[in-house]
């Protein structure tokens, strides 16, 4: 289930809301003032890697004229 953020356009309150789908973002209140007057953040994220971060390959290069 995704994690959305958003402020209220109301109060100015900021938020994070765990929702099953994105068409029930349109459910979503605020739940400082219960308003619908939202505006979605844009979220940041990050993965990590596990282990080495170099990546190597055992695989041939392909020729430059496609033989």
């Amino acid at each position: 289930m995704p994690i959305y953020e958003f402020v209220c356009e109301s109060c100015g309150a900021p938020f994070e809301e765990l929702t099953r789908s994105h068409t029930a973002i349109a459910e979503v209140r605020c739940p400082h003032c219960g308003s619908d007057r939202l505006r979605r953040k844009i979220s940041t994220f990050s993965s990590r890697v596990a282990g080495n971060t170099h990546s190597s390959s055992t695989a041939t290069s392909c020729s430059v004229g496609g033989t």
